[in-house]
């Protein structure tokens, strides 16, 4: 897609760093240097004003990736893109099919309605829940893994979405200011809601989640 865009050697291209590499892989692919941009913290998705911070006379392009079933706000960042004169560029993130999506968002709200113990997700009509990511506040990624580990460890599922982000890897590695994402990557965590999920696994969840964030409630 950058390639056919004309992106090529000595030009830079906007991407985010909550999420997988391969946004900055293509870039590099195409020549191109990778620039990161911070998230909104409610959408996990590219935010427009930390985009336009980060712009420069050889940005040519930003690729937008819609995160956990949040659609990224491409309204306000095709008019960055056009006020500075690159291209914007959507990459869509795999999902539920789409009949699920209705049981998905009852779910959702049912959790959202229970959960005391975690901060739950923004959600919104346009949210599709490809995943249901909460917050575990507290000290940063020490808390969040061991509410993990405790959680596994009373039969509830769960999973870190972004272990380390792209601009903490290696391959990456950027002295780069992204406070938003730093903070994701510390506190978020995904609860299941697959079609395999029954009523009594999300009352144990509820309840499991509620007991052991009773700790952390100094932390809201």
């Amino acid at each position: 897609m950058l390639r056919a865009a004309g992106v090529s050697a000595g030009d830079e291209v906007i991407v985010p760093a909550f999420g997988d590499s391969e946004p900055a892989e293509a870039a590099l692919l195409a020549g191109a240097m990778p620039v990161f941009a911070d998230i909104d913290p409610d959408t996990y998705c590219l935010d427009p004003a930390a985009v336009e911070t980060v712009v420069s006379p050889r940005t040519v392009a930003v690729v937008v990736v819609h995160r956990f079933g949040h659609q990224a706000p491409l309204g306000s960042l095709y008019a960055v893109g056009r006020r500075h004169g690159f291209l914007v560029l959507e990459q869509g993130e795999a999902g539920a099919p789409y009949a699920n999506v209705a049981v998905r968002k009852e779910r959702a709200a049912h959790l959202d309605r229970r959960l005391r113990g975690v901060r739950t997700p923004q959600g919104g009509a346009a949210h599709t829940y490809e995943q249901y990511v909460v917050r575990v506040p507290g000290n940063g990624r020490p808390d969040r893994d061991a509410f993990a580990r405790a959680l596994r460890a009373r039969g509830v599922d769960c999973r870190v979405p972004v272990k380390t982000p792209v601009h903490r890897m290696p391959a990456f590695r950027r002295d780069a200011f992204l406070p938003e994402t730093e903070r994701a990557a510390d506190e978020t965590l995904a609860l299941p809601l697959d079609g395999a999920l029954t009523k009594r696994d999300m009352q144990r969840m509820v309840s499991v989640c509620n007991a052991l964030g009773g700790l952390l409630q100094d932390a809201f």
